[in-house]
């Protein structure tokens, strides 16, 4: 995979992963603002209830914020309740590809 966080490179892995999940942990507002088409939000004080949405704790998850920081602690948190597949792909503020 890749070694960094790129978000560019990111969602092209997303897109390249039969039955990934490309996670946005931003808010409610901050989605509905812009987002990549086909992504999931789940803002990060949320993410509790992420089984409901992904109970398949092998699936892999692409997640995504803003900046990289909530994208960090919300990769940490999957990964620390059995996500096995999870990738801080870093903030949406360095997209280059086309929002809705």
């Amino acid at each position: 995979m890749f070694s960094r966080r790129d978000i560019n490179q990111g969602v092209e892995e997303w897109k390249n992963t039969r039955g990934a999940v490309l996670l946005d942990v931003r808010t409610q507002n901050e989605y509905a603002g812009c987002h990549i088409d086909g992504s999931v939000n789940i803002p990060l004080d949320r993410l509790d209830t992420i089984g409901g949405r992904v109970p398949d704790k092998a699936t892999p998850i692409f997640v995504h914020c803003l900046s990289g920081g909530r994208s960090a602690s919300a990769a940490a948190y999957l990964k620390r309740n059995g996500y096995s597949r999870v990738y801080d792909i870093g903030g949406i503020n360095a997209y280059r590809g086309e929002t809705v």
